[in-house]
């Protein structure tokens, strides 16, 4: 498919005249965005691109490449918390990818956080609004918020994939970065995401890569834990499910890999796999293909997808094999790291003053560069 092949031209392992060239191109290419994406900065660093500011706290959920770093369980994690100190929060986000109104990402968190608000638009800063006066809203969390420089926030937290942290070291499209590592000195903290899928070798170099560009910014270490099996129907079993059929699966994300790796560390024998693109809008056509992929599967094979699949697909079986989501959430590698971490939301809170009943104000950042 398209994904794998892009990846695998950008790895550089696509060899020949035709893989040189097509990188030399996206690499001209990458050159053209990546002055684009400076011109964008400087215009914010400068004052000359206006940042609005909210009445109430806004935490920022972002990461420095395209593809899946773990946004999604980062967010359930952060409204969770939130809402564990009776705080109304609202999630806002530019709805990439949507289909009929709602986007992947939303269907996930609406189905895991029932209670809190799921807004989408590229317009964040009208959303934003709406929130506060019709929501009551007295937090905002900002999902892939990192490059949204114009809705200010108090704190700006960026995921970085442990398994692939700087994107092949190129920007988009040569590689997978959103902006040059460099503009790391705008965050406030790091979440590696999928420690345990690495060596410590690995994460040290990950860090001291992040401490050249801002040797004072907090990392914490981080994992994806397996919760347990669902299907569309929101019935859940055990994990113990993967070690005792064989199992096959497929995903329309930015990391597959990573998605795969995590069956396999959970036990199960992965006898077959498919890759999507990230936010794959399934088709009658795809929808034909996994039934007919399901029917060469053996009888008692279990197939599992992502959340993010599942709620596109809506499907219990799959030619009579059943259809479960691995459901994930966030979890560190570091207990004293996680309360480290609640007191620096708790503190977001503590900067934020009552202006009236149940009304939190927005904290005010020392550097404009949101």
């Amino acid at each position: 498919m398209f994904a794998e092949r892009f990846h695998s031209l950008i790895r550089g392992e696509t060899r020949g005249i035709y893989g040189f060239l097509a990188r030399r191109l996206l690499w001209f290419a990458s050159c053209g965005y990546g002055a684009a994406m400076e011109i964008r900065n400087r215009l914010f660093d400068l004052g000359w691109k206006k940042v609005h500011r909210v009445e109430v706290p806004v935490i920022s959920v972002g990461n420095l490449t395209l593809g899946g770093t773990g946004k999604t369980p980062c967010v359930e994690y952060l409204a969770t918390f939130f809402r564990r100190q009776d705080v109304m929060v609202a999630i806002l986000s530019r709805g990439y990818g949507a289909s009929h109104g709602r986007n992947d990402e939303a269907l996930v968190l609406e189905a895991n956080l029932p209670d809190v608000p799921h807004l989408q638009n590229p317009d964040r800063w009208t959303i934003a609004q709406t929130a506060i006066e019709e929501l009551d809203s007295e937090l905002l969390i900002l999902d892939d918020g990192f490059q949204h420089r114009r809705l200010a926030r108090c704190l700006d937290i960026v995921l970085i994939d442990a398994t692939l942290p700087f994107g092949y070291n190129h920007l988009f499209p040569r590689g997978l970065l959103r902006e040059p590592v460099r503009a790391l000195h705008r965050a406030d903290i790091v979440l590696l995401t999928r420690c345990d899928q690495v060596e410590e070798t690995t994460l040290r170099e990950i860090a001291q890569r992040i401490q050249q560009v801002r040797p004072t910014l907090p990392i914490y270490r981080t994992r994806h834990q397996p919760v347990c099996l669902q299907n569309s129907q929101q019935q859940t079993w055990d994990l113990n499910e993967l070690k005792h059929h064989p199992v096959a699966a497929f995903a329309g994300i930015g990391n597959p890999g990573a998605f795969f790796a995590t069956l396999r560390r959970q036990g199960a024998d992965l006898i077959a796999t498919r890759v999507y693109a990230d936010h794959h809008p399934y088709q009658r056509d795809d929808v034909a293909a996994l039934h007919q992929w399901a029917d060469t599967l053996p009888p008692d094979t279990r197939i599992v997808t992502t959340q993010k699949d599942l709620v596109k697909l809506r499907l219990q079986t799959l030619c009579g094999r059943p259809l479960y989501a691995l459901r994930i959430s966030l979890a560190f590698m570091d207990s004293a790291q996680e309360r480290e971490l609640h007191h620096r939301l708790l503190a977001v809170l503590d900067s934020s003053v009552e202006t009236s009943p149940g009304r939190l104000q927005g904290c005010d950042r020392s550097t404009d560069s949101d």
